[in-house]
C-alpha cells in the first residue's frame, strides 16, 4: 500500500488501511502516539484505535488526524480511474 512514502496510497477498502496508512505517515515523521494526539486535538486512545483499525471511530476526528498529517479523503466511483483510462 505504501510505496517508498509516496503517495497516492491506492483505493482504501477497510478501517485496518487507514490505519496503517496513519501508522506509517506518524512514524515517518519521528512522533509518537502522545505526541502526535496533542498535535492534532485528540486523545492517545483514539490515535491507537485509528491505528489498529477499529471500525466505529469518529468520522470527524479521523479526518481531523488526516488533515493534520497533510493528507486528505477523496471519494470517487468505484473503477472511475479504469473508466477514464478507456476512453
Amino acid at each position: 500500500m505504501v510505496l517508498d512514502g509516496l503517495l497516492p496510497y491506492g483505493n482504501i477498502v477497510s478501517p485496518k488501511a487507514i490505519g496503517q496508512i496513519v501508522r506509517d505517515r506518524r512514524k515517518s515523521q519521528g512522533a509518537t502516539q502522545a505526541e502526535f494526539a496533542a498535535l492534532c486535538g485528540v486523545g492517545v486512545r483514539f490515535i491507537s484505535d485509528l491505528e489498529n483499525g477499529k471500525p466505529t471511530v469518529e468520522l470527524g476526528k479521523a479526518l481531523q488526524v488526516l488533515t493534520c498529517l497533510g493528507l486528505e479523503l477523496q471519494i470517487q466511483p468505484r473503477g472511475w480511474q479504469k473508466h477514464r483510462e478507456l476512453k
